[in-house]
């Protein structure tokens, strides 16, 4: 077993002539099972295909698109892990400085919009090779979207990038179908049939039965009608339900299939089998490795898909609503090989994925209808057929800690504690407590003001409240000293600057300072940037109040960590602002002092 070819001389090694597929990617080559592009051209080398790897070329230079020759069927092309976008800039569209997804954490070794960059450079290349884009970048663009880098509405990202098809969503399935029909034959133009993949025809009457979106001059155009189109969106993201989507643009029509069924748990526990090395390749050890490797390197994938319906995150639109979970021999054959690793100490980062706590479909009813186009699980209240069981991730963790070797095994993916609550008995958070926490625990309440948790999709604080007394009654009486580190969001839709200081005032009375704070991100895919970009809530067609002004923006942020000292000035002029002088003083409930004289 080895890495796959990342040069012409590797390919001479296997003795190859030429690759079936190049996949060009715009994070640094690791070749484990958290990066899309090592399980995307493992599953192809699985299927007896040749796959060379350009990672991270100099899009500057057309000859680092050539390093591999011109490949026998196509080329697949990704930004990485993450959107180019946010890898590169802060909410406040600030240039990062580096890079965890790069040699040594350089920054810049890959372009802005890199899947429009790397596509459109590959056709200078290679006019006539078929040219497939995926990954998280291209799938939360696939149609007319609101860009906030730019403040405008998009086109898809299939037309910018100028490639013949997109995979959206998990890719697996779809791209394994692409190959076969590639390697029958067929044209890359003929292949539109294929679930989760997105084409653009000239002929209107070539998709089966579909709904027509709102066409691009209209969303670009009228807030009501971007709106309106999101809102269609967002009720086929459903495997079972999906209908295929039409969107035009002139002459042109951009076609979204159907979403890929969702795999099952065989296919699943195939994927996380293929070889991988599950490192970062030998070239970039000079440079010390790859940083977002460190962190999930000892981390195990135990589900995908994530049912807790939370408004600024993209995953409804990119894994799906329904939980696929991995089966426990699977996870222990990860946690035996991970033992033989050198570098392995006997400590497990995580077993989870988008929602630690999720192992089982929301409901019966999913197997068949798919999940509800029109309400959530969890959110604004718990659905009457929701089945909160958490006796398979109990079970499988209990087996995880009997393996040899195993010092501690720790969950740092998002617990869901409305759910974990939700249980009829305290089983999981005695195990949780007991078992897997370092002394801290990361939760995600994001708000406290009632009507921005209810835009946001998140429960009422407190629920958040009851959780977090459970979770202290218990470590207690484990005579156990651990606390729980909320994460909390400023300035998302909904939230004005009288919510923002009704946060403040809640975290005064927790008595800490969270570390970190986070601005909304307004990212391509999610229901709360399209709250962001029109004022209007898709769902409700309500008016949602936006805090667009950056003075604002900064207030609200400055609020979380009232007590810095370079926050001074922006809490005071929020307080003044909002006529909250009863928090400026030197009483327990203030938040800063009087300015001296």
């Amino acid at each position: 077993m080895d890495f796959l070819p990342i040069s012409i001389d590797d390919m001479k090694k296997r003795g190859w002539d030429q690759c079936d597929f190049v996949f060009v990617t715009g994070d640094a080559y690791v070749d484990h099972s958290s990066f899309a592009a090592a399980i995307l051209s493992r599953l192809l080398e699985r299927y007896g295909y040749k796959v060379g790897i350009i990672a991270q070329p100099d899009w500057k230079d057309l000859d680092s698109f050539k390093v591999l020759g011109e490949p026998r069927l196509g080329f697949l092309v990704n930004s990485g892990n993450i959107d180019s976008m946010v890898n590169h800039y802060t909410t406040f569209r600030k240039k990062r400085s580096t890079d965890s997804y790069s040699p040594g954490g350089k920054a810049n070794l890959r372009p802005d919009r890199a899947v429009t960059v790397y596509s459109n450079r590959i056709r200078e290349a290679y006019r006539h090779v078929p040219i497939i884009i995926g990954g998280i970048e291209a799938s939360l663009r696939r149609l007319a979207h609101y860009d906030y880098w730019s403040d405008t509405v998009k086109r898809s990202v299939l037309l910018d990038s100028g490639a013949d098809l997109l995979v959206y969503g998990m890719g697996e399935k779809a791209l394994v179908q692409i190959a076969e029909s590639l390697d029958s034959g067929l044209p890359i133009g003929e292949i539109t049939f294929i679930n989760g993949t997105v084409y653009k025809t000239k002929d209107r009457e070539r998709p089966y039965e579909p709904l027509f979106l709102p066409d691009y001059k209209e969303v670009s155009s009228s807030k009501q009608k971007y709106a309106k189109s999101f809102k269609i969106q967002y009720e086929n993201t459903d495997a079972i339900s999906g209908k295929t989507l039409v969107e035009q643009y002139d002459t042109v029509y951009v076609v979204q299939n159907p979403p890929m069924e969702t795999l099952s748990t065989s296919e699943l526990d195939d994927v996380y089998d293929l070889d991988y090395m599950m490192d970062c390749h030998p070239v970039y050890k000079k440079d010390g490795g790859i940083p977002a490797l460190n962190e999930i390197k000892f981390s195990i994938t135990s589900i995908r898909g994530c049912f807790g319906g939370c408004s600024f995150c993209a995953l409804n639109f990119h894994q799906g609503r329904i939980i696929q979970a991995r089966s426990h021999e699977s996870i222990l054959s990860e946690v035996e090989k991970m033992k033989h690793d050198k570098e392995f100490k006997g400590y497990i980062h995580d077993v989870g994925g988008p929602t630690a706590n999720f192992r089982i479909k929301a409901c019966k009813k999913q197997e068949k209808f798919g999940a509800c186009k029109d309400k959530e699980c969890l959110t604004p209240e718990k659905c009457k057929n929701l089945q909160v069981d958490h006796s398979d991730y109990i079970e499988l963790l209990r087996k995880i800690r009997k393996v040899e070797g195993i010092k501690k095994v720790f969950i740092r993916s998002g617990i869901r504690y409305d759910y974990a609550i939700y249980d009829n008995n305290d089983e999981f958070l005695e195990e949780l407590c007991s078992h897997h926490v370092s002394g801290q625990l990361r939760t995600a309440p994001e708000h406290v003001s009632e009507s921005v948790l209810k835009l946001m999709g998140k429960p009422s604080i407190a629920t958040y409240s009851k959780f977090v007394k459970k979770f202290s009654d218990i470590s207690k009486k484990m005579n156990k000293e651990q606390y729980i580190v909320p994460y909390f969001i400023s300035s998302h839709p909904g939230s004005t600057l009288k919510d923002a200081v009704e946060l403040a005032e809640y975290i005064r009375d927790m008595g800490h300072m969270p570390e970190q704070v986070q601005d909304f991100y307004p990212t391509p895919g999610t229901l709360s940037t399209c709250m962001y970009y029109t004022g209007i809530n898709p769902l409700t067609d309500e008016k949602v109040y936006v805090p667009r002004d950056k003075e604002e923006k900064r207030m609200q942020r400055a609020l979380m960590q009232y007590s810095k000292k370079e926050n001074y000035d922006l809490v005071e002029r929020a307080l003044l602002k909002e006529n909250r002088r009863d928090l400026i003083g030197y009483g327990p409930k203030a938040l800063i002092k009087p300015r001296k004289n």
